[in-house]
């Protein structure tokens, strides 16, 4: 499969153990969060996954560098998971670390959200 077009629309923030930045790939917002999703730092990645007046969304959240996420992550997931099916989009994860994937698979998540090995994978999904 030939590489979808990226564009970088420039959008990065970070605060303390982490870093997103959100890029598009074939009309996909993909999420890269970098560092630790916690409660100190999961209202950054909250923002970047609004969808306030988006139509049919489609997001892919590249999840290969997260090194730790606790409960606020998995909440912030859910509920933006909710939030881009209630407008008829759709929410993927790709490429989560095993110690992250251990934590989606033990809540449930991976059940409800798909969850892809590569970020490719998910975006060919």
């Amino acid at each position: 499969m030939a590489e979808g077009r990226r564009t970088d629309t420039g959008q990065a923030e970070q605060v303390g153990g982490l870093s997103v930045v959100t890029t598009a790939t074939d009309g996909v917002r993909v999420i890269a969060p970098a560092g630790e999703i916690d409660y100190h730092t999961g209202g950054q990645l909250s923002r970047a996954l609004d969808v306030a007046g988006a139509e049919r969304p489609r997001i892919v959240i590249d999840m290969r560098q997260v090194t730790f996420m606790d409960s606020t992550g998995i909440n912030i997931l859910i509920a933006a998971y909710q939030a881009v099916t209630e407008v008829g989009g759709w929410l993927r994860l790709a490429g989560p670390i095993d110690s992250v994937l251990r934590v989606l698979q033990l809540v449930g998540v991976d059940d409800i959200i798909e969850c892809h090995p590569t970020l490719r994978e998910a975006l060919a999904a």
